[in-house]
């Protein structure tokens, strides 16, 4: 398939980056395929050859930017360039079942995962079951059930970037917000796209 026969938006190094993904994503169970994605991530941040799209590198005040810069027709994945202002993050959340491959392409995130420890309706319990500074070319992977976590972008004044390999499209996903003594509230919540231009 030709460069111009792929879907999703232009940038320099795209038929490379995309089939290095597809390559990942053929290796087999979800272990493997998130292990592979993990190590071909890590190589595509440092390949000199890749360079996202300029858009992924301007923030977006009031919200972390979710531009989904590839879709694949074949094997279904989702690549999505999220782009952390200044002290932006997530609340604790899911994805829905998903596993999904994370990257920092530029920058530096804190990254906390979560253990549920019991649910009530939408009422759940958590504990905070490891964090971690994830500094540029760092890749880390989520397998259902252990998908909880948050991802905050803690400097002040430089912007990060992360690239996010979906299983498929999330469009959706439970969000937790705290309500005291390690519980926390489910709530439902619409993960729209921002434009990738």
């Amino acid at each position: 398939m030709s460069p111009a026969a792929l879907p999703g938006i232009p940038f320099e190094g795209r038929e490379r980056f995309i089939e290095a993904i597809d390559a990942a994503v053929r290796s087999g169970d979800e272990h493997a395929v998130t292990a592979q994605l993990r190590s071909t991530l890590c190589a595509l941040i440092r390949d000199s050859d890749v360079h996202l799209p300029a858009c992924v590198h301007a923030p977006i005040e009031d919200h972390y930017a979710r531009r989904e810069i590839y879709r694949s027709p074949i094997y279904g994945y989702s690549v999505v360039a999220m782009t952390w202002g200044p002290g932006q993050g997530t609340p604790v959340h899911d994805h829905c079942g998903l596993w999904c491959v994370e990257g920092v392409w530029h920058g530096e995130l804190e990254i906390t995962q979560y253990e549920m420890l019991e649910a009530h309706g939408e009422r759940c319990r958590f504990r905070a079951a490891g964090g971690m500074q994830a500094g540029t070319g760092s890749a880390g992977s989520l397998i259902p059930p252990h998908e909880y976590h948050s991802i905050a972008n803690a400097s002040s004044d430089r912007i990060a970037v992360s690239v996010h390999i979906y299983q498929a499209p999330i469009e959706h996903c439970c969000k937790f917000e705290p309500v005291g003594d390690d519980w926390y509230r489910r709530i439902d919540a619409r993960l729209p796209v921002d434009d990738a231009a």
